[in-house]
């Protein structure tokens, strides 16, 4: 077990309790506007009043946060997962070399039934193979993280590791711009939402900062959301891209699909 792997968790679990503490944050909100509708309704119909606008930017927030906090968990136990030993809680694991075959395949079919829901996680992250993701590229010794697109390859469910593939390395790269392959832990791979279902994809506030494919490159950067009226998930995001200033020293504005937008993770390092 290495001290990045521990280090790795620990940061995941300071993000949940982060998501959590801003989820309670966000319905301490929604709460006060409801105790304002209900002790006067009529609110709503005076000029320039915003309550619904408000509330219904409220519950965009809330929606977000609990899907952030739904892949965070899936995030912290496939590590978790990785790292237990196989077996039921307290039992130490068994030298199996010397055993049987028959016994040792039934100890291993036993293992995993151990932990059905871990195994559907495991399941989930080998259905990627073939998918495109974001994927951290840098080691956590790194001064700044870098995300780029990449097709996955194989997952080994026994390392818990991806193999990944960047079919578009820039010019900068070893090997004169040839693909390049990654092995990389479950917790530097995001999913981006799915083009053809919808109930995949992210809505972000106004405001939000996030991981988007700068138009017309596979390289990700950290951008924010300056579109709020999206009228479906689906819809494209207008992004400000961080040190991306025009000529007049302005921050232009760049279309992106929903599908080329993740959630920044906690402590990105830019």
């Amino acid at each position: 077990m290495s001290t990045s792997e521990i280090a790795s968790i620990l940061d995941n679990s300071k993000e949940l309790d982060r998501l959590r503490k801003e989820q309670e944050e966000v319905l301490s909100d929604i709460n006060k506007i409801h105790k304002k509708l209900q002790t006067n309704p009529e609110v709503v119909e005076k000029p320039g009043d915003a309550s619904l606008s408000k509330l219904k930017l409220l519950y965009t927030q809330a929606k977000d946060l609990s899907e952030t906090e739904v892949r965070v968990s899936n995030i912290l136990l496939a590590q978790l997962d990785a790292l237990l030993p196989p077996g039921p809680p307290g039992q130490q694991r068994r030298r199996l070399g010397n055993e049987p075959k028959k016994k040792q395949k039934k100890n291993d079919s036993d293992i995993s039934r151990v932990t059905p829901s871990m195994r559907n996680q495991v399941d989930n992250l080998a259905s990627l193979k073939g998918e495109q993701v974001a994927a951290r590229v840098t080691t956590e010794e790194s001064e700044k993280d870098e995300y780029i697109v990449v097709k996955v390859i194989h997952y080994d469910r026994e390392t818990r590791e991806f193999e990944v593939l960047d079919e578009e390395p820039g010019d900068d790269e070893e090997g004169g711009g040839g693909q390049r392959k990654y092995k990389l832990p479950a917790s530097h791979i995001i999913p981006f939402p799915k083009r053809n279902d919808p109930t995949t994809a992210l809505d972000f506030p106004l405001g939000r900062a996030v991981l988007a494919v700068y138009p017309g490159t596979t390289a990700l950067y950290k951008a924010t959301v300056v579109n709020p009226n999206r009228k479906r998930k689906t819809d494209d995001y207008l992004l400000e891209f961080d040190d991306d200033e025009s000529e007049d020293g302005s921050m232009p504005k760049r279309t992106v699909p929903f599908y080329n937008v993740v959630t920044l993770p906690e402590g990105h390092r830019q």
